[in-house]
């Protein structure tokens, strides 16, 4: 049996559904991705401060990086056993998981993507279950069109 899997996903979890002819089974990534770390301490302008008190741009950013390539990684092992892939969500990591599938050779599983706010479990729950419903009716409605020849009237008679 081909899995079709559903994915909402943003920075801060996953919630990942398997449909399968029994019913839905529904899991959940939480990434340990905190929003952009902001500077704290004092402001620079305000009163002096140590540069060792406050950390580079470049060290955090690259920790947030870390932070999320673990994070991809947990998800896209989660979605092994995937053969249709449906993926959205409401902000930017949903293209980046796709970006990720696409890089380890799985892109081709991707159906399709979508931009969506927030929602609770059981509506992503409901929206990937209906999206598979669609698309398998949708697959079974199309049926091959036999291909009726035309006149080979190409233009007025030779003279």
């Amino acid at each position: 049996m081909k899995d079709k899997v559903g994915v909402w996903i943003d920075h801060r979890k996953a919630v990942i559904v398997l449909v399968t002819p029994t019913g839905e089974h529904a899991s959940v990534i939480v990434s340990k991705v905190e929003k952009h770390p902001s500077r704290s301490g004092a402001s620079p302008l305000g009163a002096s401060y140590e540069s060792r008190q406050v950390p580079r741009d470049d060290s955090r950013q690259r920790a947030l990086t870390g932070h999320l390539n673990i994070y991809y990684d947990t998800v896209i092992a989660a979605l092994r056993n995937a053969e249709s892939l449906f993926i959205f969500g409401p902000g930017e990591a949903k293209g980046e998981l796709k970006k990720r599938l696409v890089k380890n050779n799985r892109g081709g599983r991707v159906v399709a993507v979508e931009t969506v706010d927030k929602m609770t479990d059981r509506q992503i729950a409901t929206k990937i279950h209906e999206y598979f419903s669609r698309s398998a009716v949708q697959r079974v409605d199309i049926r091959p069109r036999r291909h009726r020849p035309r006149s080979q009237n190409l233009g007025s008679a030779p003279r």
